[in-house]
C-alpha cells in the first residue's frame, strides 16, 4: 500500500480483524512522511462469486444490491441504512458456506435474505416476499 499523503511506501503499525464485517482494519504509516492513516481490507466478492439466474444467466455478485434490496424492506425502521448494512454481512457470511465453484443461484440468496428477515422482522420479511419470490 502506498501513502495517501506522498505516494511512498507504507507500513502496518496496528492490524485488527473486524469480524462481524468480515473486514481487517489497518492503522499505517509512511516510511517518508510518517503519515498515519487507515484502511479497510474487505473480500471482493463480484470478482469472485457468480449469481446464476432462474433463465441461467450469471452475472457478478453485488453487495450493493443486496443492501439495497434489504433497506427498501426495512425502510419502516428508524434505522433501516444500519440495520440493512448489518443484514448484509449476516447474510453474506451465511451465503459463503452455498458457494460452490465461485457461483450461487439467485433463490439460494432470496431463502438466506427470507430467513434472516423473518426473525429480525416480520413486517420486512413479508416486504422482501412480496418482491423476491424463490
Amino acid at each position: 500500500m502506498v501513502c495517501i499523503q506522498c505516494g511512498q511506501k507504507t507500513q502496518i503499525i496496528n492490524s485488527r480483524p473486524q469480524l462481524r464485517s468480515n473486514q481487517v482494519w489497518r492503522r499505517r504509516r509512511c516510511l517518508k512522511c510518517h503519515a498515519v492513516f487507515t484502511t479497510a481490507e474487505i473480500a471482493d466478492y463480484a470478482a469472485s462469486w457468480a449469481v446464476t439466474a432462474k433463465s441461467g444467466q450469471m452475472t457478478p455478485f453485488s453487495r450493493d444490491k443486496l443492501l439495497l434490496s434489504l433497506h427498501r424492506s426495512l425502510q419502516h425502521r428508524l434505522n433501516a441504512l444500519n440495520d440493512a448494512a448489518a443484514l448484509t454481512e449476516t447474510i453474506i457470511k451465511k451465503l459463503r458456506s452455498s458457494v460452490e465453484d465461485g457461483t450461487l443461484s439467485s433463490r439460494t440468496i432470496i431463502q438466506v435474505c427470507q430467513v434472516a428477515l423473518n426473525r429480525f422482522d416480520k413486517a420486512a420479511s413479508v416486504h422482501y416476499q412480496a418482491f423476491h419470490r424463490s
